[in-house]
Parts: C-alpha cells; structure tokens; sequence
C-alpha cells in the first residue's frame, strides 16, 4: 500500500518537473507536501498531492530532511537505478521514445509492424 509519508519516493506528473522523482520531506497539510530531490534537478518545493503520483520506493529520511541527506539517502538506496527497473519506468521511457520517433523511423516501425503480422499470418496458416 502507498501512504503519504516523509520519505515516500513520487512521481511528478505536472509541471515544468514532469517525469522526475523526488522525495517528500514534509506534508504540509491534506492537499500539499514538501519534495525535495537533488539526485534528479528538483529543487525543494511545495506541491500539491494532484500534482504527484506515489510510487512503492521509499526512502529513509527524517522530517525536513536537508537536501544533501535527501541526496546522500537516495544515493545510498540506488533509487533511481530501482525506479528506472521498474515497469512503470520502463513504460514511460517507451512512450517518450515513440513521441520522439521522425516521420521516416515511425514509417520503418509501421513496415516491421506489417511484416512480423505476414510472418504470423503465413506461419499460422501452414499449421
């Protein structure tokens, strides 16, 4: 189960920070906390719980964490390699890298696509 709670690592889904991760160091109220996150460029901020999507990584931080001991506990759980292993990560990457295709390499993608559905076709029928 995902809480809100000092240490919990999230995913910022809006703003100009979109697609990175912190750790929330304070809750402030019931709508907003504090996140912090040297490891990943996201300076100290508030920001409302809408904003952010809680992940199962944690992290152990006190409350109102200073930023090098937010930076040096993330270091030392190897949060971001564990992040970036995990599906939900994974599945993101793969969305930027389909949005980031040309119109050529997306053309190549629609061939192979075609191709490989021949292939199971042909082989599907010799059955």
């Amino acid at each position: 189960t995902r809480f809100v709670e000092v240490g919990r690592v999230v995913l910022i889904n809006y703003g100009p920070d979109a697609g990175k991760i912190a750790v929330i160091v304070n809750v402030v109220d019931a709508n907003k906390c504090q996140i912090d996150s040297p490891a990943t460029g996201v300076a100290r901020q508030l920001i409302s719980f809408k904003r952010i999507a809680l992940t199962d990584l944690m992290v152990e931080v006190e409350k109102g964490a200073h930023s090098k001991t937010v930076e040096a506990a993330m270091t030392a759980g190897d949060v971001v390699s564990k992040w970036e292993k995990t599906s939900w990560a994974k599945k993101l990457a793969a969305k930027k890298r389909k949005a980031s295709l040309n119109d050529f390499e997306r053309f190549k993608v629609m061939v192979a696509r075609k191709q490989k559905a021949k292939m199971v076709a042909d082989k599907l029928a010799s059955m």
